[in-house]
């Protein structure tokens, strides 16, 4: 068994980052084509549902016509959010990546019409937002922290940049250019002193940078990622916006999860580009903070929904985890950028975590439906929507998949990193298009990868890097049928020769099932554990275990029989165990039983990328190994129970000392009597040996206005010492039951030694109920 934070732990080994001497290449390979079992049906879909379901929305909530308006000069009219035009601009990046290498000439002309709609929406001096142009004209310009003109920009020219890489033309990169020099004509030293509140803008530029070899861009990228953090002239935007300190100088992941993601991506093609020690060493404590303390095992990050982002370390609730879809492509993006940027293995491994999971669980298998945040727990009714007014998930779930395979090379200065396994060819570009390299493999399914190397005769002595993921404890290598080892550097198998045509690489990795365990800070997942097989994580989901998934128990001994079935899921393998199934419901009829039997059930888990693809049904990635699974604080004194606990909530909730900031507060685990309504239920604790008491302190959960739990009308405590008769307390002068919500409604009553204490709460018609904590203080 591993702990996700030993796995996490072996992935950061190393200390700050080395810059490579030289780096990587950033340049993109060329006619990369993807066969595999995992990764082509999804861009199948990609290119046909999800390309379609975003250009038909965009078409249809007036995303388009706003432009064409733009364009016409036509003044009024605007639909939507005045962000709308980047959804426009990053769907036009997919649909430009899908044109790489497929001679599809009706997506071509589609393009090449949507291209000229936004080129005629530009205005003389290259001023390029059609919320302004039609909506707002004399406010251009004049609120960078909430009106994302420049986040904007930066999708178009990212655009242009993907469409010239795939066509050889530039008539959308022209149109980019221009907005690009209307941009630097206006912001820098000596003008206009600001920073977009939406980071984006930075990493457009030094794209645009790269591929033009224009110097204007780059500089212009500094200035922007230089001046965040330091408030030249004009007010700090703050946390949320990423504008709080200078980027070298933060350690600590804060804010808006996104706006984050790519504000590091930025920084790290910086530090690349300029050899910035200093600012690479701010990037590996930011990585540490975030990998280390914030992100979820599938690679999800953003806990919080009340600022789509980051709050404590160690904050990672499953069931009210935000985990943005946004969120976890931009994680995909920063972590191959910290790999180019140092060559080490350790960010391609995380890199391979949130695309086969936090990304993938983004996009239904027919690619029409779209998660915006990626729980890790349901209760049941968690499905995709077909669209979002605020709609920036969508279209970044094209343009990434549309893209996957440029994440699977980096050309290094001494020969070539392989980072995914995915059958398919690539053509490096250092090679000038007069060799490939094909992959053959059923990976992540089986671990065994076939490389065939055609490179030119050329390039003389090499070295062919192959990544072993930090799942992977043993592996073999065999050249041209004959076995050799290869030294282990930075996480990769290096083989240095002079390859010739035809040589063909065989590398086996052994692909256990494993189970693997939270740092003990994440108190909602003590005494449970999440199961990985190769890359992907799994889950239980209620269309396979249909009595429910909160309720099973994974003993700690149990096995798992693995099964491809190649007609669930677009074809996945499916874990099996033995476990058990514990009754959340304790007898009317009885006072005490024991909780070490449960009824024998078969666990069955899919995985978690593959979710709700089937039903809206309860789901959980994090599955007990005992039936009092949880973190009690110590307090092995005390045994909870309830009439009944929903199951995605946990007994011991009940005592495990953590309190909620506010009774709506989804971060510290609850024990609710969900669904159950307006009806008496309890919630107990049975003492070894009898205990005497004489306070508690309970906080009630109250989720109003987002769903149907709120604090009782009504409570009382009674308490047995023998386990018979059940009294009332006496309470003390001055004392009473408190309903207030967000207090810790204490109760002082006249001592009582009892074998088990009892709160029985009245629930309000209509309302459902929970505690966050419910504390009894005992005497010496």
């Amino acid at each position: 068994m591993l702990t996700l934070a030993a796995v996490v732990s072996c992935v950061l080994a190393g200390g700050p980052a080395e810059l490579g001497d030289p780096p990587a290449s950033s340049v993109p390979f060329s006619a990369v084509t993807l066969t595999d079992a995992f990764w082509a049906p999804r861009q199948r879909a990609n290119a046909t549902g999800t390309l379609e379901q975003n250009w038909s929305q965009c078409e249809k909530t007036g995303r388009i016509e706003n432009l064409e308006r733009a364009g016409d000069a036509k003044a009024g009219g605007y639909q939507g959010y005045f962000f709308n035009d980047s959804d426009v601009f990053k769907m036009l990046e997919g649909a430009s990546n899908l044109l790489a290498g497929d001679n599809d000439l009706q997506l071509r002309r589609r393009v090449d019409k949507l291209s000229g709609i936004i080129s005629r929406a530009q205005q003389p001096d290259g001023y390029l937002n059609s919320y302004f142009t039609i909506a707002k004209p004399d406010e251009k310009w004049s609120n960078l922290k909430d009106m994302h003109e420049l986040y904007c920009a930066g999708h178009l020219i990212e655009a242009g940049v993907a469409h010239s890489e795939a066509t050889g033309r530039t008539t959308l990169l022209d149109t980019a250019v221009r907005l690009a020099t209307c941009i630097e004509a206006r912001f820098g030293p000596g003008k206009v002193s600001g920073v977009c509140g939406h980071p984006e803008i930075e990493l457009a530029l030094i794209r645009l940078y790269e591929h033009t070899g224009d110097a204007r861009h780059l500089e212009m990228a500094r200035y922007f990622l230089n001046e965040r953090g330091r408030g030249t002239e004009r007010p700090l935007l703050g946390e949320y916006c990423q504008d709080h300190a200078p980027i070298a100088e933060q350690t600590r992941v804060v804010g808006h999860a996104v706006r984050a993601m790519y504000l590091y991506s930025a920084a790290t093609d910086l530090a690349r580009i300029d050899n910035d020690t200093r600012l690479a060493t701010a990037m590996t404590s930011l990585w540490d903070n975030l990998t280390l303390r914030k992100m979820y095992v599938t690679g999800g990050i953003g806990n919080s929904a009340q600022n789509e982002g980051f709050t404590t370390d160690y904050d990672l609730p499953n069931e009210s985890a935000y985990a943005e879809t946004c969120a976890s492509i931009g994680l995909a993006m920063w972590a191959r950028r910290m790999n180019v940027l140092t060559g080490d293995a350790k960010y391609a491994d995380v890199m391979e975590r949130v695309l086969y999971n936090a990304v993938a669980s983004g996009v239904s298998l027919d690619g029409r439906s779209f998660f915006y945040v990626n729980p890790l727990a349901a209760r049941g009714g968690a499905g995709r929507q077909e669209w979002f007014s605020c709609a920036c998930c969508p279209p970044n779930i094209l343009r990434l998949v549309s893209s996957v395979g440029q994440y699977q090379y980096v050309q290094t200065p001494g020969g070539l990193s392989v980072n995914l396994y995915a059958s398919g060819t690539a053509r490096p570009p250092a090679w000038g298009g007069g060799g490939q390299i094909t992959q053959e493999t059923r990976y992540p399914w089986d671990g065994r990868v076939t490389l065939r190397v055609e490179a030119p005769s050329d390039q003389g002595e090499w070295t062919l890097r192959l990544r072993i993921p930090d799942w992977c404890e043993s592996h073999s290598l065999r050249v041209n049928g004959a076995r050799v080892e290869a030294p282990l550097v930075r996480g990769y198998a290096e083989l240095r020769r002079r390859w010739g045509r035809g040589d063909t690489v065989e590398l086996s990795m052994d692909m256990p099932v494993r189970r693997v365990v939270a740092h003990p800070a994440v108190s909602g997942n003590a005494g449970k554990v999440a199961i990985q097989r190769g890359p992907i994580v799994y889950c239980a989901e209620q269309a396979d275990n249909p009595d429910g998934v909160s309720n099973i128990v994974l003993p700690a001994d149990a096995t798992f029989s693995e099964k491809w079935e190649p007609n669930l899921l677009g074809g996945v393998m499916v874990l099996t165990a033995s476990a058990e199934r514990q009754s959340a419901v304790f007898p009317t009829d009885r006072l005490y039983q024991s909780r070490a039997a449960g009824t024998p059930a078969t666990l069955r888990l899919v995985p978690y990328c593959t979710w709700a693809n089937r039903s809206e049904g309860e789901m959980t990635v994090w599955i007990a190994e005992s039936p009092s699974a949880g973190l009690r604080a110590g307090k092995t004194w005390l045994t909870p129970s309830a009439s009944h606990c929903y199951a995605g909530d946990t007994l011991d909730a009940l005592c495990d000392d953590v309190w909620g900031e506010k009774s709506g507060d989804h971060t510290p685990p609850r024990m609710t009597w969900w669904p159950r309504k307006a009806s008496e239920q309890w919630a107990r604790y049975d003492f070894t040996p009898s205990q005497t008491v004489s306070v508690c302190a309970v906080q009630w959960f109250d989720d109003t206005g987002r769903g149907e739990c709120a604090p009782p009308e009504s409570w009382r405590l009674e308490w047995t010492a023998d386990g018979g008769v059940w009294h009332s307390v006496e309470l003390l002068a001055n004392s009473a039951y408190g309903v207030s919500p967000d207090a810790r409604n204490e109760v002082r009553f006249a001592p009582v030694t009892c074998k088990a204490l009892r709160l029985v709460a009245q629930l309000r018609p209509g309302k459902s109920g929970g505690i966050i904590e419910w504390a009894v203080s005992r005497a010496p």
